[in-house]
C-alpha cells in the first residue's frame, strides 16, 4: 500500500565536481529511513546523527520532499580524536508524495539525531451534487 502514497528514492551521491586532490571534497550521506503508515498519516523517521536543527532543510516542491542537513563534527573541547569513522558531510534524501498525501500539514521534529516527519493523508474527496441554474 505504501507504493501508492510515497515513493522512496536514493539519489544522494558523492560530489563529483570536486577535483582530484581537492582539500575538502563534499561527502553526501543517504540517511536511513523508516516509514510507518497509519490510517490517517504516514510517519517518516530519518537518522541524521550530528545534524543540528539550524543546518536542516526540509522542502516540499511539486510533491517532491527533499531533506538536507550539513554536519560539521568537531571533537569535544580538550579532546584529541584517536580514531574517526564518521566525518563532515551533507545528508540528502528525496521522497515523492502522491496526491493522497497532505503536504501542507507536515509536522517535523528533530530529537537525538532522528528527524520525525508526520505527514497526514489527504482527506478523501466526497462526491457532491452540483446545482445547475437556468441562465
Amino acid at each position: 500500500m505504501l507504493e501508492r502514497i510515497l515513493t522512496v528514492t536514493h539519489s544522494a551521491t558523492s560530489d563529483s565536481s570536486a577535483s582530484p586532490g581537492a582539500m575538502n571534497p563534499v561527502t553526501v550521506f543517504t540517511p536511513l529511513a523508516d516509514i510507518i503508515e497509519h490510517d490517517d498519516s504516514v510517519i517518516m523517521l530519518l537518522d541524521l546523527p550530528g545534524a543540528e536543527p539550524e543546518s536542516l532543510d526540509v522542502t516540499l516542491d511539486k510533491r517532491i520532499l527533499t531533506i538536507t542537513a550539513r554536519v560539521d563534527l568537531a571533537p569535544p573541547d580538550g579532546f584529541t580524536p584517536s580514531h574517526i569513522e564518521f566525518g563532515d558531510g551533507t545528508y540528502e534524501r528525496r521522497f515523492v508524495f502522491s496526491e493522497k498525501m497532505d503536504g501542507e500539514r507536515i509536522d517535523a521534529t528533530l530529537k537525538d539525531g532522528v528527524l520525525r516527519l508526520t505527514v497526514p493523508k489527504a482527506a478523501e474527496s466526497q462526491a457532491r451534487k452540483i446545482m445547475v441554474k437556468a441562465a
